[in-house]
């Protein structure tokens, strides 16, 4: 199963409110060659670490594609680009967020992003904004590092999370 993490805090002077920004980009996924197969709720989540920033919303999409790893973590970071995303500071607000959390089943050789993608991503397995999302979509995926379903790693940190579930418009 291929993941991608999507959030964003900030509004997005095309699109407006993160939420708009994230159909807008769950949309370009799809006329760029992948097929969502799930997706989750969107989330209303604490920044991470928490800060004063906005609070974010935040999804998990699972994916087809026929491109490799590599090729579709430049396609996200490409959207992101199209999106205004500047990569200055980390954990800073952002317009956009898409974050490749796995690959099927693959399992990194290298374990420094800075220095190209890493699957499964370094810190879902922390992340109750990743985690939430994902039980969602699917509780018994299992993590290809610790062997552990998304509900178990959701259970060991969900009394650390602040969230809510944005309710769909009409």
């Amino acid at each position: 199963m291929i993941l991608i993490g999507m959030g964003a805090n900030l509004l997005h002077p095309q699109y407006g409110e993160p939420l708009n920004s994230l159909k807008a980009a769950a949309g370009m996924l799809e006329n760029r060659g992948l097929q969502i197969t799930h997706q989750s709720s969107w989330y209303r989540t604490e920044p991470v670490p928490v800060s004063d920033q906005p609070w974010f919303v935040n999804a998990v999409l699972a994916v087809s594609t026929e491109l490799k790893m590599q090729e579709l973590l430049l396609l996200l970071h490409s959207i992101e680009q199209e999106f205004g995303r500047v990569r200055e500071v980390k954990w800073e607000a952002r317009v956009l967020d898409l974050d490749l959390l796995a690959y099927n089943d693959e399992v990194s050789v290298n374990q420094d992003q800075s220095k190209g993608g890493v699957v499964p991503h370094p810190r879902m397995h922390e992340r109750g904004f990743v985690l939430a999302p994902l039980c969602e979509i699917n509780p018994d995926w299992q993590h290809p590092v610790t062997g552990r379903t998304a509900t178990e790693l959701f259970d060991a940190i969900k009394d650390d999370l602040t969230f809510e579930i944005v309710p769909q418009q009409a």
